[in-house]
């Protein structure tokens, strides 16, 4: 997924997601939340739901955590794990350890595209012959990617980079090759649909933000919600903008929008692609939503005390990171910047903000 697969702490003192290559965590964590994959084991949840933790190999965040859910005609996951050998042979092995067989699953929701939550489920559906499922404007980005030739996808990056304000040696170190696409689902699921799971309740929530497509799951049967990537314990997810000037997109406004929705389900358990499960999902989107208005406060403040407009990447320059701009590698020099434009175009969706058109777009206050 090139870009947008890592994210960047926004905090000094906090740990960051940004080293990780899987689904884009962009903000803070406590350490003490970093557990590492060796001591996590399969758990029954009660209520027909177990967790199998699938590792994401070489990556500090440790592990995904797959959900299985009980059904009249046999479990259905939401997630499927990282491609990777040793992520099969946790996953086939954790669904062993509550008994149950690879081969007798019958679906596999994916909460959104990104490698260490769909990686797998192609795998899953080879084994099993199980249905993937995916909300329908994720699976218009993974039918893009499949359709992107490499030659193709190098030059669009590089010209991203470029009209962000990028000099050339960054845009030299930034572009690399496309990782391989997940598997295209079966089925395109949309807003407030039930899953296809007998006897059990679960319907679908749009969370746009992290991704375009991305979902939460209510167990109406349970009272749970599975929350992806959308709601996190200690870390919020990476919202950028990809290209970074798109004026027809706001993601974090979508993000934004979507955590309103979810703290409607009320102080109900959530149970997160990451991390460790927890009650009161809607105080949790609560925090995340007012840190992302403080962002946005912040970023304002900054451009109205620039002397001249500026470009995304100054912009991203300029901000608090967890380490200084300088100290930070390429890629999360590029994860910054998404994250960046995202905050700039909400402020200008908001009028509080304008750019100036040309290479590289500026963007100032509002006059």
């Amino acid at each position: 997924m090139g870009v947008g697969e890592q994210g960047v702490s926004t905090s000094a003192d906090r740990a960051t997601e940004g080293e990780r290559v899987a689904g884009g965590h962009g903000e803070v964590r406590k350490k003490a939340m970093r557990r590492a994959f060796s001591t996590q084991r399969p758990e029954d949840l009660g209520g027909g739901v177990w967790s199998v933790p699938v590792p994401i190999p070489g990556n500090p965040l440790g592990y995904t955590l797959v959900y299985a859910i009980e059904s009249a005609r046999g479990p259905v996951l939401v997630d499927a794990g990282w491609n990777h050998p040793d992520a099969w042979e946790a996953l086939t092995g954790g669904l062993a350890a509550v008994g149950m067989d690879v081969a007798e699953v019958r679906g596999v929701v994916v909460t959104h595209f990104h490698p260490d939550h769909a990686g797998l489920a192609g795998q899953v559906r080879e084994r099993s012959g199980a249905w993937i499922a995916m909300h329908e404007a994720d699976t218009t980005v993974v039918r893009t990617f499949r359709a992107f030739a490499d030659g193709p996808h190098s030059d669009a990056h590089s010209d991203m980079l470029r009209r962000a304000g990028a000099d050339s040696d960054e845009v030299a170190a930034l572009v690399s090759g496309r990782p391989e696409p997940p598997a295209l689902p079966d089925r395109e699921v949309r807003d407030g649909e039930l899953i296809d799971l007998p006897g059990r309740r679960l319907r679908v929530i749009w969370t746009p933000g992290h991704s375009p497509g991305h979902i939460c799951l209510h167990l109406e049967d349970a009272d749970r919600v599975f929350t992806g990537d959308h709601v996190l314990p200690d870390i919020t997810p990476h919202i950028g903008i990809y290209p970074y000037d798109r004026h027809d997109v706001d993601p974090l406004g979508d993000f934004m929008a979507s955590l309103r929705r979810v703290m409607e389900l009320g102080a109900i358990e959530a149970l997160p692609a990451h991390e460790v499960r927890f009650p009161d999902v809607a105080r949790r989107a609560a925090e995340i939503l007012d840190h992302h208005e403080e962002k946005l406060q912040t970023l304002a403040e900054l451009l109205a005390e620039a002397a001249k407009p500026l470009t995304i990447w100054e912009v991203a320059g300029r901000m608090t990171w967890n380490r200084p701009w300088e100290q930070l590698p390429p890629m999360l020099r590029g994860m910054a910047a998404g994250e960046a434009a995202a905050h700039l175009r909400t402020l200008e969706v908001r009028a509080l903000v304008e750019r100036t058109e040309g290479e590289p777009v500026r963007f100032g206050i509002h006059s």
